[in-house]
């Protein structure tokens, strides 16, 4: 019998069985689905109920991500970056998925975004700015309803409802815009955390569950957003709950096939904005069509001893007002008098230089009349002007003054890659928990912004973007990026003018920068419009705040959030080493993360 070898059919399948060893050691696509690590998925969710009383550390060489609130939307992000992400797909994962952590509530799809991005590449800093427009159709903003009754809890919540509260949100524009310039992963990919909490559900933590109790009556007023955010017998869900968004889930599924159009110009675009007009509102699809997000070279300042930051520029006005109080507290030698939390002088001066907030509320025209100097946003951030201004304050401010002493929303994502490009955003509803009006369009909420800001409506042309309060930023130090930083709440202000201080002058780390007891946003009084300013209670020696000979009331850090506190996260990065360290805020269910 002849002998038939078998070494050609063998060979014959060796082509196949190398196709196969290629395919195994090939890179597999990207998959940001929570299946494919559901572990941490269900621990960072279990750790969504829990309130931190300082801030979570994380290290690592090859990326970061902290966020001010949501610890399972760092998760996200830090997937984004494991999966072959950069810093700006990270970021913006992390983000999308905060919102629907949240209900919505703080932050919201129609919300606002500001950004600033490090290209490692090119060694260049961009700012994105994706903040509100005001209403083509607006043309009496004085006489929009609503307002913020500071004196009460109940009128923290707001005081009237109406269409024309709302404003034109570029939130998921800039998600878009800054995905499509600077993101690796596809499109589709940093929506999968996001839809599958909405899918899914989260449970209700305890402040959550408060809030919504608190905002119940106003939830229930229209019919989409009591069928969306309260139970089917109209009760408000409680701690522990499971809140489930099947219209949301379907949005940004729209969205994540469709793009952003869907929601400028599209479907959802022509029903939000009939909504707002059956509310009374006078916004139209043409609104939403025409915006368009601002790309800018970033506002630049030397800060002294090496250190640079760059920050959004005007029309966003949070940062000048960055700089310009870092001018103010060169100008008055805080930093000569030691920390604010052992010196009454250092305090006072740091109190007096963070109430440069209050300029923005007024017209610089009538600054310039009141002081006799240029309040011009160019001349705000110059040393000259901060000089000229700290005399002024220290003679008296005929507005603001600080009571005497008397006897006895949003969030924040920062990441960076291996690489290291850094991306840092804030964004918000700008609104409190919904805000009072609370319309709900297929899930996405629709904040009332324009309840409390009709004075600076009023100095803008009709369509025009409205000034913005973040603070976001990349700070430098000898012409190396070393720190990237966002910061949200009603006293953002007052704690990124503290850490970065505290960074700069006082050599702290990120994480002790956002440990270090804080003064919030000043309590005001309605008739008089004295100022008392806030801070934790136990955070600072009696004598200290004594020693201000300004009022104070000490307050529990559990109620910090309307009681304006700011939040203040980060992620820095060792030129010589590259080692990352990542904080996050240090009084709610926030998280950092690296690997």
């Amino acid at each position: 019998m002849r002998q038939v070898s078998k070494r050609p059919r063998l060979l014959a399948f060796l082509p196949a069985l190398a196709v196969l060893a290629l395919q195994a050691c090939a890179p597999q696509p990207p998959d940001l689905s929570p299946g494919n690590w559901a572990d941490d998925y269900d621990r960072f969710m279990a750790a969504q109920l829990v309130e931190r009383t300082e801030a979570d550390v994380a290290t690592g060489e090859r990326g970061a991500v902290t966020v001010a609130y949501n610890g399972l939307a760092a998760r996200a992000g830090l997937e984004a970056l494991k999966q072959g992400g950069g810093a700006i797909d990270a970021a913006l994962t992390a983000a999308l998925t905060q919102v629907a952590l949240t209900a919505g509530a703080p932050i919201s799809y129609f919300g606002i975004m500001s950004l600033v991005y490090y290209d490692a590449g090119s060694g260049t800093v961009h700012t994105m700015n994706a903040e509100w427009n005001t209403v083509l159709g607006e043309d009496d903003p004085l006489t929009i309803p609503g307002g913020i009754d500071m004196s009460s809890p109940q009128g923290m919540y707001g005081t009237e409802v109406g269409g024309r509260t709302a404003l034109v949100g570029g939130f998921m524009k800039g998600v878009g815009a800054a995905h499509e310039r600077f993101g690796r992963l596809p499109w589709e990919e940093i929506f999968k955390p996001a839809i599958h909490v909405a899918e899914n559900g989260f449970p209700v933590a305890e402040k959550m569950a408060e809030y919504w109790a608190m905002r119940a009556p106003d939830l229930a007023r229209l019919p989409e957003t009591h069928a969306t955010l309260l139970k089917d017998d109209g009760s408000p869900y409680a701690e522990g709950d499971v809140f489930v968004q099947p219209a949301l889930a379907a949005t940004l599924h729209a969205v994540s096939e469709l793009g952003t159009n869907y929601m400028y110009g599209g479907p959802w675009a022509e029903k939000a904005a009939a909504a707002v007009q059956a509310d009374g509102g006078r916004m139209t699809v043409e609104d939403l069509a025409a915006y368009e997000v601002l790309w800018q070279e970033p506002l630049v300042a030397d800060l002294g001893g090496g250190y640079t930051v760059y920050t959004n520029p005007p029309p966003n006005a949070g940062g000048t007002a960055l700089i310009e109080a870092q001018r103010l507290a060169a100008a008055s030698g805080l930093v000569d008098d030691g920390h604010w939390t052992e010196s009454a002088d250092a305090l006072r001066k740091a109190l007096d230089a963070t109430r440069n907030f209050m300029l923005d509320f007024l017209p610089p025209e009538t600054l310039t009349a009141l002081f006799g100097a240029d309040f011009t946003p160019e001349q705000r951030v110059t040393p000259e002007h901060a000089e000229a201004f700290w005399a002024i304050m220290e003679a008296g401010l005929p507005f603001g003054t600080w009571a005497p002493a008397t006897p006895g929303h949003s969030d924040d994502v920062v990441a960076i890659d291996a690489d290291g490009n850094i991306a840092a955003i804030t964004h918000s509803i700008n609104a409190v928990m919904w805000g009072k009006t609370a319309i709900v369009v297929d899930g996405i909420t629709i904040g009332d912004p324009a309840s409390f800001q009709q004075q600076q409506i009023a100095r803008l042309e009709p369509g025009a973007r409205l000034p913005a309060p973040t603070e976001t930023g990349i700070l430098f130090h000898d012409g190396r990026p070393i720190l990237g930083f966002a910061s949200m709440g009603s006293g953002l202000h007052h704690r990124t003018f503290q850490a970065l201080l505290g960074v700069m002058h006082f050599g702290q780390t990120v994480d002790e920068a956002v440990d270090t007891p804080d003064f919030f946003y000043p309590d005001t009084d309605p008739v008089t419009f004295q100022l008392t300013f806030r801070v934790p209670v136990g955070g600072f020696p009696r004598e200290v705040l004594d020693g201000t000979g300004y009022a104070y009331e000490e307050l529990d850090p559990r109620q910090a959030r309307l009681a304006g506190e700011g939040l203040w996260v980060a992620v820095s990065r060792d030129p010589e080493t590259g080692e990352l360290r990542a904080a996050s805020h240090n009084r709610n269910n926030s998280a950092a993360v690296a690997w």
